[in-house]
């Protein structure tokens, strides 16, 4: 016979154990490097791949796809968008660079080595943020929602929810998927979060909102990922710095 005490323990572990096991944790960081970015670079979309950072900005007029050197900010690789496109994010996948506008319905697809458009292709809603598991893409739109996207066909496969606990989390930005979850920046805040794939369930907040930034520069957008040190990179928009930082659990 299971004595009250049991009892009482087993229910309090159901009631508590499954709310801390759905309670986000937040992180802090620690500043590893500080890199220069061009402050006339309206930060679009991020990825840190085989050295290099690419990256993809906005505005009609200057948007552009860009290769940037990491150390330096320099543009080694360039293309301009035509004057009616605001660039939006950007992600890569089986060697295309995918890359999104934000109210055209139309996104673009590039060869990562020459920046040759070699397909487009078009959704209903706007285009925010982008990234992909290795499988499929992952796009926003500014909602709480989140799309999955066949990279051949681009048709939407799934759609998730974002939510921390009871509440919706709206203006999903830019995109980056890192060891099994989505980062997401969400404007227009500071704070990035961290989504688990399988249901939209908030797993964790990154608080940046102490990052310094140059008088002018416009809100956090940016997450690129370097696999090797298990750091972020992180700027924004009009920002003249990118910063490499290492998550501290708060």
């Amino acid at each position: 016979m299971i004595s009250l005490h049991i009892l009482t323990s087993i229910l309090l572990f159901f009631i508590y154990g499954e709310k801390s096991a759905n309670t986000a944790v937040n992180y802090g960081y620690h500043i590893v490097n500080i890199y220069p970015h061009d402050p006339y670079a309206f930060t679009q979309g991020l990825i840190y791949k085989d050295g290099y950072l690419y990256e993809s900005t906005g505005l009609r007029g200057r948007s552009t796809l860009r290769k940037v050197d990491l150390a330096t900010g320099s543009v080694l690789q360039y293309y301009q968008l035509k004057q009616q496109y605001f660039g939006e994010g950007i992600t890569i996948l089986n060697s295309k660079i995918f890359q999104l506008t934000w109210q055209s319905n139309i996104g673009f697809v590039y060869t990562k080595e020459k920046f040759l458009q070699i397909d487009e292709f078009y959704y209903g809603t706007e285009g925010w943020g982008i990234t992909t598991d290795g499988t499929h893409l992952i796009m926003s739109d500014g909602t709480s929602f989140l799309y999955y996207i066949d990279p051949e066909t681009f048709t939407a496969i799934r759609q998730i929810q974002v939510m921390d606990q009871k509440e919706a989390i709206h203006g999903l930005n830019e995109l980056e998927f890192i060891k099994g979850e989505i980062f997401a920046n969400v404007l227009p805040t500071d704070r990035i979060v961290r989504i688990n794939p399988a249901d939209g369930r908030v797993t964790g907040w990154i608080d940046l909102k102490n990052l310094m930034r140059q008088k002018g520069a416009n809100v956090l957008n940016g997450i690129a990922y370097d696999q090797t040190r298990d750091h972020l990179f992180v700027t924004g928009k009009l920002w003249s710095n990118l910063y490499e930082i290492e998550l501290i659990p708060k």
